[in-house]
């Protein structure tokens, strides 16, 4: 089968295409048909191995010393059920699928792909395409899992801080579905975008420093990990909620220790294995009260261009790379 691989930590010309074997299910494991993956963040990290110094060691232990362990990326797809393993009950080969890869070591960049049957992975209909069903299992799932964490009641002014990435898109829409009101901070380029997501307010971050025009919210939410934390425990209320989608080790720590100190709730991480949220963000999309941002979309073979563009650091939502026909 066709596939994208690299086999060295590196610049988008490491990605190369190859012939490599069909893989078979297991008894719990079900074949996948892939017609759609994505280029996140995650894919352009592990590639290129940018990491923070102190995550050096960990991540190569991780992910290979002297070359990746997974020469496939790929964190997230849609596409159909080809073949079952002998003890799957939850689905049938013609089922219409999307999932993440990431909690299985990536493997999207490919034609087929073999998951477990209880992993993140859920149906979907007709009605849901497929380039808007791989957009789900990272960034909708992500800000799903942190404003849950928030608890938000209606009424409540939450900050969205990159709101225009994968991440940030989401979380615009979901924090309005929870009742909150939202102000979103991006470039100006992108300021009509997360404005037509229902942002009640925007916010140049080249033009304006949200945290020193003396507003204060009830939940920030730092999608991309470029805010300055010190400015966002000043527009955060004293009982407030600050929520980290990307927290480098010396920002943790100092999550940990101003929760230790102040009412101000810290949450990092990520979210935990839970397939039912896939389904819980399906349901909103079908009901057209989530719109997923695609900005651009390449085929397979276009994959180096694809994360050429990510990392510039300025997507618009999501890109997406077509693999065959849904």
């Amino acid at each position: 089968m066709k596939a994208i691989v690299y086999t060295q930590y590196g610049p988008p010309e490491v990605l190369k295409p190859a012939e490599v074997a069909k893989p078979a299910p297991n008894d719990h494991e079900v074949l996948i048909k892939v017609a759609v993956t994505t280029v996140t963040v995650a894919d352009s990290r592990v590639r290129g191995f940018t990491v923070p110094p102190s995550y050096w060691l960990p991540a190569r232990i991780a992910l290979g010393f002297r070359k990746p362990k997974q020469p496939i990326l790929g964190a997230e797809l849609a596409g159909a059920v080809e073949a079952v393993g002998k003890a799957v009950k939850r689905f049938k080969p013609g089922d219409l699928v999307f999932a993440s890869t990431l909690e299985h070591g990536f493997g999207a960049y490919a034609e087929y792909l073999c998951l477990p049957e209880d992993g993140l992975l859920a149906i979907r209909s007709a009605k849901l395409t497929p380039e808007a069903a791989a957009t789900l299992p990272i960034g909708g799932r992500t800000a799903l899992y942190f404003l849950r964490e928030a608890q938000i009641q209606p009424g409540q002014k939450v900050l969205i801080y990159g709101a225009s990435g994968s991440v940030g898109t989401f979380a615009v829409q979901l924090a309005k579905y929870f009742g909150a009101e939202v102000t979103g901070v991006c470039s100006t380029a992108n300021l009509a975008l997360v404005k037509s997501l229902g942002a009640d307010r925007v916010i140049d971050y080249t033009r304006e420093d949200f945290t020193a025009n003396g507003e204060t919210y009830d939940v920030i939410f730092d999608t991309v990990g470029k805010a300055s934390f010190a400015g966002c425990l000043r527009a955060l209320q004293p009982d407030g909620t600050y929520l980290q989608a990307v927290a480098a080790p010396g920002i943790s720590l100092r999550m940990k220790w101003t929760s230790l100190f102040s009412r101000q709730k810290m949450v990092g991480g990520g979210p935990p294995p839970n397939a039912t949220d896939l389904v819980f963000l399906k349901d909103l999309v079908e009901a057209g009260t989530l719109i997923p941002v695609i900005d651009r979309c390449y085929p397979l073979d276009r994959i180096v261009d694809a994360h050429r563009y990510v990392d510039q650091g300025h997507k618009k939502g999501n890109v997406v790379i077509t693999i065959a026909a849904a």
